[in-house]
């Protein structure tokens, strides 16, 4: 049964950048096999390693800048002709401070390669192995430019947020921008008119941010699904065991007990759906504080009601 999107084979020397890269796949929703991680004291490295062929979608072989050893060469030969026999996509990888595949890495120059040669930040690089581990193209930032408001609301900065993985702030600018797209400014509170006339491109807007840039793991549609699973009803009214067992499968009661808003968990470890938590305009004093501490759960259900409408 495949377990891991992409298997990491690396120099040891270059682990650093591999580990890197590492997180950033993992914050993108893709599981890689990594040595350190998945090796456990007294195991073979090969035996480990011939298993963990058999259970990966794809691999990517990093090229850094310290040259390999003949021996290294021949178990990387070995490791390749393995990884086709399997038929599985291989990616080389070019770190920083590599111009190009070494001659006596000639048997990897047939295969389209990804560079890093402009950093472990260049995100056009890391697009490209996304791409490669997945073999489907990431969107790209033009398409996720479009940032469309019916009230002339400026969404540059939510996505921006989003892009550089801020999901603490990235959650209180998603109240900033959706309290004045109802015509309201900071510090002030949702109607539940409001939010059931919500205008539907904005909802769009804001709700396509945050699946993009988590790669469906939050947003408001995904809050919604979750919450139609476990029984509840896009209606705006309160179904009390619904909105339990809904608070329950994102994280926001643990052991039935409701989390302090201080403990909510800014980044995609999270549960599915742990985000947008919910707006804060003073402090911690947010709505989602209010619904954990007196049942009000008007904000999340009336918008519920209204992605339910625009057809999110």
């Amino acid at each position: 049964m495949v377990q891991f999107d992409v298997f990491l084979a690396h120099n040891t020397e270059d682990k650093p950048q591999v580990r890197k890269i590492a997180q950033e796949l993992k914050q993108r929703n893709l599981k890689p096999w990594l040595d350190e991680e998945q090796i456990p004291p007294g195991r073979p490295f090969q035996d480990v390693i011939q298993k963990a062929i058999q259970s990966v979608k794809s691999a990517a072989i990093f090229i850094g800048p310290t040259r390999l050893g003949k021996w290294q060469i021949m178990e990387l030969r070995s490791l390749m002709a393995k990884l086709v026999d399997t038929d599985i996509p291989v990616i080389p990888v070019l770190l920083p401070q590599v111009q190009g595949i070494p001659d006596d890495l000639d048997f990897l120059k047939q295969l389209n390669w990804v560079s890093f040669a402009n950093g472990l930040d260049d995100t056009k690089a890391l697009d490209n192995l996304v791409w490669g581990i997945t073999q489907e193209k990431p969107i790209t930032q033009v398409q996720a430019d479009n940032l469309a408001s019916e009230k002339g609301i400026d969404y540059t900065r939510l996505r921006d947020l989003l892009a550089a993985k801020n999901w603490k702030e990235a959650d209180q600018e998603t109240y900033l921008v959706m309290i004045q797209a109802v015509g309201k400014k900071d510090g002030e509170w949702f109607e539940e008119n409001e939010l059931l006339n919500f205008p539907c491109t904005d909802l769009r807007t804001v709700d396509r941010l945050w699946i993009e840039y988590s790669n469906g793991h939050f947003g408001l549609s995904v809050q919604k699904e979750i919450y139609l699973s476990v029984g509840g009803k896009a209606d705006g009214k309160y179904y009390d065991e619904a909105w339990k067992n809904f608070s329950d499968r994102v994280g926001w009661r643990v052991n039935s007990s409701w989390i302090d808003p201080r403990d909510v968990t800014y980044d995609t470890s999270a549960q599915k759906g742990h985000l947008p938590a919910g707006p804060a305009p003073v402090d911690f004093v947010s709505l989602l504080y209010l619904s954990f501490q007196s049942g009000s759960v008007s904000f999340d259900l009336g918008l519920f009601s209204r992605i339910e409408t625009c057809k999110l």
